[in-house]
């Protein structure tokens, strides 16, 4: 392999983004922890010490992804939300809708689950102060826009609507790390089927897990 250096910044962008899109195209494959340098720099064409240019470790890598992943979904849930909750229905009817909707969405999105389950005890680790105070603020920025969107169909959540949307995405996180069973678990659940009586899919455990908050945190009637 020839390197030739990017020279220019769109050159540069373009590397990071071939880098970030062989991340991408590895998490479909695999689970987070699977992902590594040096497999990463193989898929992407470049020496792991030509990736480390671009990004100081894989989990800055995987930080981009999710921040990547996130404006992404938000973007789409914007329209996912206005066309699945009538806004003119009662309160406890919009709650519902919205918990279908988030579900849903979420559930659609496996990867990005998986990246924010992974965030606090992996991804947020072997960066740099500069790498995490940026996703940091970014983030802070995905949730403002999250609040906004659900406070639009349910505008009872009030000053609750910002820690509903960071509960729903730290829930998801963590859900996802039990609804898609090894290899192993899901032979002993093809032998023994009673073993997998609570086994349910990720949009399920979530949609049941809002439903839940919405209860505690919602006004009563």
């Amino acid at each position: 392999m020839t390197f030739q250096r990017a020279r220019t910044e769109e050159q540069r962008e373009a590397r990071r983004r071939a880098i970030l899109d062989a991340a991408s195209a590895m998490l479909d494959e695999m689970p987070v922890a699977a992902v590594t340098l040096n497999e990463l720099s193989r898929r992407a064409g470049l020496a792991k010490p030509n990736v480390v240019r671009y990004f100081e470790s894989r989990e800055a890598v995987l930080l981009e992804l999710l921040d990547r992943f996130l404006r992404e979904w938000l973007a789409e849930l914007a329209g996912e939300l206005a066309a699945g909750v009538d806004r003119s229905r009662p309160m406890t009817e919009r709650a519902a809708a919205v918990a279908e909707v988030l579900s849903r969405s979420l559930a659609g999105r496996v990867v990005l689950c998986e990246l924010f389950g992974a965030q606090g005890s992996v991804l947020e680790h072997n960066v740099s102060v500069e790498v995490v105070t940026r996703y940091k603020r970014a983030s802070l920025e995905h949730l403002a826009t999250m609040t906004a969107l659900v406070t639009e169909a349910l505008p009872e959540l009030r000053e609750n609507a910002a820690l509903f949307s960071l509960q729903t995405l730290v829930t998801a996180g963590a859900i996802s790390a039990y609804t898609t069973p090894p290899p192993s678990l899901q032979a002993a659940y093809a032998a023994e089927p009673e073993l997998a009586r609570f086994h349910l899919g990720l949009g399920d455990y979530l949609k049941q897990s809002l439903i839940a908050t919405f209860l505690g945190v919602l006004p009563r009637s």
